[in-house]
């Protein structure tokens, strides 16, 4: 009888906390917490504006941003501010991202 009055004060437990994770995710996604996507035309246009190929680092930027939906400030470096954007590679091993 303890036993299962222990067991059903658990599972009411566990149900709030479950409801009241669910309500903090949907509140952070309409804050533009995890599902926001930015732009990454205009990200790239900024990030590539000094490029001697720009076509190229369009390209590259674009392909990086619709992974990562990231781009670092600046027209070079500050890759430790995505780090999944400096994480890219090619093939043999160079970044992939300007």
């Amino acid at each position: 009888m303890a036993t299962s009055k222990a067991l059903i004060a658990t599972l009411l437990i566990s149900l709030l906390v479950l409801q009241l994770v669910q309500a903090d995710v949907e509140t952070s996604n309409k804050k533009g917490g995890y599902g926001k996507k930015i732009d990454c035309g205009g990200a790239c246009v900024a990030r590539c504006s000094l490029s001697k190929r720009p076509r190229l680092c369009h390209r590259a930027c674009g392909t990086c941003c619709a992974r990562c939906n990231c781009v670092p400030p600046g027209t070079y470096g500050n890759y430790d501010k995505c780090e999944c954007y400096a994480s890219l590679t090619t093939h043999g091993g160079r970044r992939k991202c300007p």
